[in-house]
């Protein structure tokens, strides 16, 4: 693989060039900006938990994945360790990303209601996931400045795609895209709006783009285990996301 972006000018440099949505997509794995996320993802690939040690970990910053028209985009904060920093693909590989992925195949965005890995022959129609960071983070606790330097890739895949909705996974995803999108141009109110389930913002943006941004509790294990979101309340936010996306 070629060499990468090693700092934050490095970072809005390379979003800039991305010609495309496979471009941007080739030169997110290759980032090497932010030392703390890179060492630890690395170590993680290396010492690997106890289920997946005969796997390679993929270890690297993780590309948006699915339909490159897509209207609806869905926002985490930054991948799983063991799931897509093991996998190579946003959500793919841990308790999340099952629960998000069986959503989406019930409400018609997804071929297949799991996803296992790169190769497993998911594809996505009209929706795509992404986060802030690209890389899992110790503590899935990425600092500000990590978030900051990460934020030129998301806002240039913004301007590729140019979705219509973002469903935006839990409070903390919800701050970093919310600050993601001030820094990139766009128009976000102060005082920040607070998230909640359900929770709607509609935003301008540079070139007179326009989200809607819906809310919706993180597909963790510590809410859809203990019942806080459950699949019909997934479901309910991303039909909801289809009804917005046909309206606009």
């Amino acid at each position: 693989m070629t060499a990468g972006p090693t700092s934050a000018a490095d970072v809005v440099d390379a979003a800039a060039a991305a010609a495309d949505l496979a471009a941007l997509d080739a030169v997110v794995p290759t980032c090497r900006a932010c030392p703390r996320l890179v060492a630890w993802r690395e170590l993680v690939g290396v010492e690997k938990r106890a289920a997946f040690r005969d796997e390679t970990y993929w270890a690297r910053p993780v590309p948006g994945f699915g339909d490159a028209d897509a209207a609806v985009l869905v926002v985490g904060l930054a991948p799983a360790a063991h799931g897509a920093n093991r996998t190579g693909r946003m959500f793919t590989g841990d308790r999340s990303g099952d629960f998000l992925f069986a959503a989406m195949h019930r409400t018609g965005f997804a071929s297949q209601a799991t996803s296992t890995s790169r190769d497993d022959g998911l594809t996505l129609t009209d929706i795509r996931v992404t986060a802030p960071v690209r890389c899992a983070p110790p503590a899935n606790d990425p600092t500000p400045e990590e978030r900051r330097t990460c934020g030129p890739y998301l806002g240039r895949e913004l301007s590729l795609i140019r979705p219509r909705v973002v469903v935006v996974l839990g409070g903390f995803g919800w701050q970093a895209l919310l600050t993601t999108l001030a820094e990139q141009g766009w128009a976000v109110p102060r005082p920040r709006p607070k998230f909640g389930h359900g929770a709607e913002l509609v935003l301008s943006g540079p070139g007179g783009a326009e989200l809607v941004l819906l809310g919706c509790f993180h597909v963790s294990q510590q809410n859809t285990f203990t019942g806080r979101l459950t699949p019909d309340m997934l479901d309910a936010i991303l039909l909801r996301a289809r009804e917005v996306r046909s309206a606009r």
